[in-house]
């Protein structure tokens, strides 16, 4: 029997699909209507039926809430704004996207899930400040912006007073949702990385252990986001900022930093060694071992001993092969303990990476804005950037210049994280590509970045990874990239604002959403244009944004494309009606996936390409 979502043009169902799915496993825990019996599930955590409450678990008012707007589907739609788009036809999947961040997640999830190799985000600090987004795009029947109370266009932000008494927890609702859709974008080799700050920061680790398994926890690191103390503070300065680490599942991996000039230079070959640069290091180690204290003889002729407390890390039979093998160096005199050599050839290409951070290794806020002036040489648009260079390393240590691998930041702010994409992707010759979301937040009249022209935070997004990719003083353009903007709206689909009746049963509902389609968009085909829904259709039956539409000229009765992405392809068709021609075709070629205007069709052409493909046919 068909039910309301069935009928609406909305991203993947996740609480249905988790229920299917443990229908599957477990059919016993459901009802003989097919409904999940609590009870039965009591049955598994104890056969007594467990009625102790006490555990341990993290929780805070609003938790079940938030989860269950993580998993509720999304109505929305993304419309691709060709006019703030820079270089289309080179963005090769790079994308900025204007809208709230949790309902564009959701939208993704159905053709990105498993998709993203690498998430950062840098989510508003819980200072007290405004930054608590408004999660009720799909409220009643008005705009998302004209529901939050925003100006046109723009979004509004709650204020988290900490005398709300949900001081903490609004944060945290924010943040789990977020994560639990991103979570299911993430490829099983994929990594996030958050920063924060010490007002959250305990909060934090306790939601990612519970999102992401305490076991998928890989580091906190101490990134220094100064270089010097302020004379001006009272107590302690603050002087570091965390970024927490977590991986999707056991298939990842942390890849070695790079090795640099000074590390290498650190190695030379004074003694012209056909094995090429070494570097002397200590043959000692610290502890006294009988078998491993005793007399070398250097070629100069004189006795050398390891210090007091200490001993050689080699015996006594072992020395003549290494000195035969050239292995030890004793100064070049000859008469000095001997040193091992490392060879630069037999160390790790690159470095194991630590938990610190250090301000030359990742940058630090400074830079941040000195990097961003040299953007806006104007005016200082955005006051609390980050540096690309912590950026570029989170990417170093999670990505592989080879592989095309997709960079997600859901929090862009100034848009850093696409800076860094290309940045890196020049210096190594990398294809990774960026997806940016950023809600256009309104800027106040009274800040810099009003008075220099730019209205909500977006715009500052997008003009500044514009401006990057066309070049600047001293920077050469990249003109292999480009990007394409899309927005978050309401969906082409009248039917979205259809509100069931809840008097009515569930099957009432159903049949009153038909009529409701059927008046609606009965001159549908009239009103729109059909690019302006391509992405719409595409991206909720699962392709991603860069595919492409080829015209398939043996259709004459209708205009069919085949479109493709990387990973899928389809014949697609948004002429009203099918013609039985078309609808024919497929008795021949059954292997086709097809999709359509559910509006297309009566019902004998509907029966017949059910008929003919199965479940390769989706009638939106």
């Amino acid at each position: 029997m068909d039910e309301l979502n069935d009928l609406m043009p909305i991203s993947p169902d996740h609480n249905r699909e988790r229920l299917d799915t443990l229908k599957q496993l477990f059919p016993d825990l459901f009802t003989n209507e097919g409904k999940l019996n609590p009870e039965e599930l009591k049955k598994l955590v104890s056969g007594e039926l467990v009625s102790e409450t006490e555990r341990y678990e993290f929780r805070w008012q609003g938790k079940s809430a938030s989860k269950r707007t993580a998993f509720t589907p999304s109505r929305a739609a993304l419309v691709y704004d060709p006019a703030r788009s820079v270089n289309p036809d080179k963005a090769g999947g790079n994308m900025i996207i204007e809208g709230e961040n949790l309902e564009t997640l959701k939208l993704l999830t159905s053709a990105y899930r498993e998709r993203i190799k690498c998430i950062y985000i840098d989510p508003p600090y819980n200072t007290g400040k405004d930054f608590v987004y408004s999660d009720n795009f799909a409220k009643d029947k008005k705009a998302y912006w004209e529901e939050t109370g925003a100006t046109e266009e723009g979004v509004k932000v709650d204020t988290n007073s900490d005398a709300s008494g949900r001081y903490h927890s609004d944060w945290l609702s924010m943040m789990h949702s977020r994560l639990l859709v991103a979570r299911q974008l993430l490829r099983d080799d994929g990594v996030i990385f958050v920063s924060i700050d010490d007002n959250e920061v305990h909060n934090l680790r306790k939601l990612m252990d519970e999102v992401f398994g305490e076991e998928n926890f890989i580091a906190n690191i101490v990134w220094q986001k100064t270089y010097s103390p302020a004379n001006d503070k009272v107590g302690i300065d603050d002087m570091h900022d965390y970024v927490m680490c977590y991986q999707k599942g056991e298939l990842a991996s942390i890849n070695l930093l790079p090795r640099t000039e000074k590390q290498d230079n650190a190695y030379s070959n004074p003694d012209n060694d056909a094995r090429g640069p070494w570097k002397a290091v200590d043959s000692t180690r610290a502890e006294h071992r009988d078998y491993a204290y005793y007399p070398i003889v250097t070629p100069k002729g004189n006795e050398v001993y390891p210090a007091k407390g200490r001993s050689w890390i080699f015996t006594k039979e072992e020395l003549p092969q290494l000195v035969a093998e050239n292995l030890l160096w004793f100064g070049k005199d000859g008469s000095s303990k001997p040193s091992k050599k490392l060879f630069l050839t037999d160390v790790k290409q690159g470095i194991v990476p630590t938990t610190w951070w250090a301000h030359e290794d990742a940058g630090h806020n400074d830079q941040a804005k000195k990097e961003l002036k040299t953007i806006f040489p104007e005016k200082m648009p955005f006051e609390t950037p980050k540096p690309s260079k912590l950026i570029q390393r989170i990417l170093q240590l999670s990505t592989n210049p080879k592989d095309e691998h997709l960079c997600m930041d859901f929090f862009a702010g100034s848009g850093t994280s696409a800076q860094a994409v290309l940045n890196l992707n020049k210096t190594d010759g990398g294809n990774r590509r960026f997806i940016l979301v950023q809600i256009p937040e309104s800027i106040k009249e009274t800040e810099e970045a009003y008075k220099a022209g730019f209205k909500k935070i977006t715009d500052i997004t997008i003009e500044r990874v514009k401006r990057v990719i066309n070049g600047r003083e001293g920077e050469l353009p990249f003109d292999e990239a480009g990007f394409k903007v899309y927005k978050l709206t309401k969906s082409s689909f009248p039917r979205v604002e259809f509100a069931p009746d809840p008097d009515k049963t569930p099957a009432e509902n159903v049949e009153l959403l038909k009529a409701y389609i059927l008046e609606k968009e009965t001159a549908f085909h009239i009103a729109f244009e059909k690019e302006k829904i391509f992405d719409e259709v595409l991206l909720k039956n699962g392709f991603m944004l860069d595919y492409t539409l080829t015209q398939q000229e043996q259709f004459t009765a209708n205009t069919v494309y085949l479109v493709k992405d990387t990973c899928r392809e389809a014949l697609l068709c948004l002429d009203v009606p099918i013609d039985m021609a078309t609808v024919d075709y497929f008795k021949e070629h059954k292997e086709q996936r097809f999709i359509c205007l559910e509006q297309a069709l009566d019902t004998t052409r509907k029966w017949n390409l059910k008929h003919h493909l199965g479940d390769k046919f989706v009638a939106f």
